[in-house]
């Protein structure tokens, strides 16, 4: 059975930094790509950042960098520069795929999600 379990979230003043991890368990995932997302409530869940199995990435969020450890099946958000609008609770997700992907619907499995507040 897959599970994902995040990792490093809590309360951050604005300009601070987070790093959050999503910890892959069940199978190996060093083939896959992997991403995070976002969600404020009743609002839509959005793509954060996403990485594939040799580094390559994409961001929707430039002061973030998204990194992973196959070694660990473990997948990485460092948050720099936090602003109030980026408190959220954010997801992990993994793809059974390889290529990246910024929607959700491309992910087939996801984590509980770690709750990130940045205060003003």
């Amino acid at each position: 059975q897959v599970e994902l379990v995040e990792s490093g979230g809590g309360l951050v003043q604005a300009g601070g930094s987070l790093k959050l991890s999503c910890a892959a368990s069940g199978r190996t995932f060093s083939n896959n790509a992997m991403g995070w997302f976002r969600q404020v409530p009743g609002k839509e869940r959005e793509f954060v950042a996403a990485i594939n199995w040799n580094g390559q990435s994409i961001y929707y969020v430039d002061r973030f960098t998204i990194s992973r450890d196959n070694a660990k099946s473990t997948v990485y958000l460092q948050m720099n520069k936090l602003k109030p609008e980026d408190t959220a609770i954010y997801y992990c997700a993994v793809r059974r795929g390889s290529i990246l992907a910024s929607q959700q619907g491309q992910y087939d499995y996801w984590g509980q999600g770690t709750q990130v507040t940045v205060s003003s």
